[in-house]
């Protein structure tokens, strides 16, 4: 009996299966799309846990899986700092943003992040700050999808004997079809499958090597083991406090992320919400610790990998039995793959929605040109993830961060009722992103904290001493 054909046969069919699942996800949904409303906004009908777990997979995705588990294994213990930076953002996100973003999103008939931020103010509403956030969006969008195709072409590569560049165009391809067909639905229900696969996951590696190991001593004895490898232990204390700070740093990214913002816009009622604000925060807490314990154990078991955010799969394949190995590899592969679709659909929103002319915006070109958004953005993404490749933990940090620096103290200003004249929230919008590019290129202070702290800081500092209540 050839076991590893079996295996393999086994992987391939779940992944073909789930694939199949996604383009009927998507032809569902573009029989509910008749307007550019259902195609960016669901109709803003959506409930508690399609959005939920949407939220949480979107947020997450191939960074979470692979990017904290390697990061784990990397560093060690002091990885639990950028979890904790992670939940922190999104407790702000649900309990404060959520509800303003929700009853603007009904009231005022708005479709995407941007309008809320350029909403008109006592000096009117600005097109250059809706045409530098749109700007600023696209950019670091197309490094974040890059990422995730990444990340994909990554675990068709552990699982398959095929090259990254067919994973990748397969993948990109299954993604285009569903998000052109269904937008906003087929987006959210695709990632709410997604979410439940993350999830179950992060439940069944640990709980399989807990298993294997015999108990729950022998695998607390493995992170002990390798919590004295590497240079973690022997840190100095600054280092140490500055990648604490700049972990937690992590949590300002959230909230300039359109994909993650739209959701609330996108919910049907306040009841909604709060629903799915404690499904999100379950998500949170279980894929989360899942993952940094995936990588502990990983460091206590393999003295190195070729590539530390592969040590998901390793685990895998060290404490499972072939067959669950492969579906669980299948399972996440799947989840990976479609990931970017999210950030897909926000582009598409941004070209062919904030980029137009406000007598244009109800007309029906626009969701055929959303639909040609989501191509062009394809496209692009696909070139960045085959030409400049980059580790996935970083480049998505990168765009995290970029995103948060310019255009979340612009979302705090409108929050808080803030006056801003035009020039200042133009130039804080570049200011933030601006400022990250140039410290992403300069040597790493511990944990990134200047890339991930100082603009943010800079831009809603900018914006509190020219703001007017």
């Amino acid at each position: 009996m050839n076991t590893t054909a079996d295996v393999g046969t086994i992987v391939l069919s779940a992944v073909v299966g789930y694939q199949c699942l996604l383009l009927a996800v998507g032809y569902w949904a573009s029989r509910r799309t008749h307007s550019s409303s259902d195609f960016f906004l669901g109709g803003r009908k959506v409930g508690p846990w399609v959005t939920g777990i949407s939220y949480s997979a979107s947020a997450s995705s191939a960074w979470t899986l692979l990017g904290v588990s390697g990061a784990a294994f990397a560093i060690g213990p002091s990885v639990v700092w950028v979890a904790l930076g992670s939940l922190s953002g999104m407790v702000v996100a649900w309990w404060w943003i959520a509800p303003k973003l929700l009853e603007a999103s009904h009231q005022q008939q708005l479709t995407t992040f941007i309008d809320y931020l350029s909403a008109p103010n006592e000096n009117g509403r600005s097109d250059v700050l809706v045409q530098s956030s749109a700007v600023v969006i696209l950019i670091a969008f197309v490094f974040y999808i890059a990422a995730q195709f990444q990340g994909a072409g990554l675990a068709v590569t552990e699982v398959f004997a095929v090259s990254d560049t067919l994973a990748i165009l397969c993948g990109a391809l299954v993604i285009l079809i569903y998000t052109w067909l269904g937008g906003y639905w087929a987006v959210s229900l695709t990632d709410a499958i997604q979410g439940v696969v993350m999830c179950v996951a992060a439940i069944a590696l640990p709980l399989g090597t807990v298993i294997s190991m015999g108990g729950l001593g022998p695998v607390a004895e493995l992170i002990d083991l390798g919590s004295h490898h590497g240079p973690d232990t022997h840190a100095a204390t600054l280092s140490a406090i500055g990648f604490a700070i700049g972990s937690l740093a992590i949590s300002l990214g959230t909230f300039g992320q359109p994909h993650l913002i739209v959701r609330f816009m996108a919910l049907k009622d306040h009841a909604a919400r709060r629903t799915a604000a404690r499904i999100t925060l379950i998500w949170y807490l279980v894929v989360f610790s899942g993952m940094v314990l995936t990588g502990l154990v990983g460091r206590g078991i393999f003295d190195s990998l070729n590539n530390n955010e592969q040590v998901f799969f390793a685990l895998s394949e060290q404490v499972l039995p072939p067959v669950l190995a492969g579906l669980l590899l299948a399972a996440v592969l799947s989840a990976i793959m479609s990931t970017a679709d999210s950030q897909l659909l926000v582009c598409a929103s941004t070209l062919s929605h904030d980029l137009t002319t406000e007598a244009l915006k109800a007309s029906p070109r626009v969701l055929r040109r959303g639909r040609w958004a989501v191509l062009i953005v394809v496209l692009l993404a696909v070139l960045v993830a085959l030409f400049l490749p980059a580790p996935i933990f970083s480049r998505v940090l990168f765009a995290w961060s970029a995103l948060g620096a310019a255009l979340g103290p612009t979302l705090f200003a409108r929050l808080l009722g803030w006056q801003i004249p035009e020039v200042y929230r133009v130039t804080g919008v570049w200011m933030g992103f601006g400022l990250t590019v140039v410290l992403s290129l300069l040597p790493n202070a511990p944990g990134d904290m200047l890339e991930r702290l100082l603009p943010f800081v800079a831009h809603g500092s900018l914006l509190m001493w020219v703001r007017r209540r």
